[in-house]
């Protein structure tokens, strides 16, 4: 009787850790809808949930998966698949984590310009929609690696692909300028773009709106809309 009441002992353990290791995918996955239905906001949901308490429920599932492979080691036939499944699916959120830490420790700034002297203003429809930030002038908005202006005026239609090109929704397209406004998959994270058109020049802006930091997604952006202003040789 010892030994089967052994092997029922091993088998619940093997399913608490094998639970353990889904913790932090179900955490995150508590966080996204959460924020989408907005139950907290997108910093408590990706800065907190997410990458603080998931991170850490991350590393304790891949310890749990470990105890559960070494505990499956003893009968392969019962535990086996408890363990390699735990193994799989915690090793996999902490390869996940890692990337975004990577990505989240690029050094950025979530309010980006090509001009850096005089950043394009928002139209007044976007800044509604930021709740009156952003306004005007260069005192909020940065430069980044690599974000330049471009050397020439572009028609309104052009700029206005190149917005649609980089994933933003078009809000508005004039003789001189084109706006556009962009919402992130999973924590909403919004971020609007303005394309100012002056004779011989051309200049982009692009904001989040939440000022959550996650690296430097705003100059990526900004650096993609650009690309699509640039004629390809």
């Amino acid at each position: 009787m010892a030994e089967p009441s052994r092997a029922r002992t091993a088998e619940i353990c093997l399913r608490w850790l094998t639970l353990a290791a889904f913790a932090a995918p179900i955490l995150v996955l508590i966080a996204v809808f959460g924020t989408r239905f907005g139950l907290w906001s997108a910093e408590f949901g990706l800065g907190v949930l997410t990458l603080k308490i998931g991170r850490i429920l991350a590393f304790a599932g891949l310890a749990a998966a470990l105890v559960a492979v070494i505990i499956a080691l003893k009968d392969m036939r019962r535990g086996g698949l408890y363990a390699a499944v735990s193994l799989v699916v915690a090793g996999a959120t902490v390869a996940l984590f890692l990337v975004q830490e990577l990505r989240f420790a690029v050094p950025a700034d979530n309010d980006v310009t090509s001009d850096v002297a005089e950043a394009p203003a928002f139209s007044r429809a976007v800044l509604a929609m930021r709740g009156g930030q952003g306004t005007a002038g260069g005192g909020a908005s940065v430069a980044c690696p690599s974000l330049v202006s471009v050397p020439r005026q572009v028609a309104p239609e052009t700029a206005a692909a190149a917005l649609s090109a980089a994933g933003f929704t078009v809000r508005g397209a004039a003789p001189f300028r084109a706006d556009g406004a962009q919402e992130g998959f999973w924590f909403g994270l919004t971020y609007d773009a303005a394309i100012r058109i002056r004779p011989g020049r051309t200049d982009v802006r692009v904001a989040q709106r939440e000022g959550v930091k996650v690296g430097d997604e705003a100059c990526r952006l900004a650096r993609t809309v650009v690309m699509g202003l640039t004629p390809q040789s």
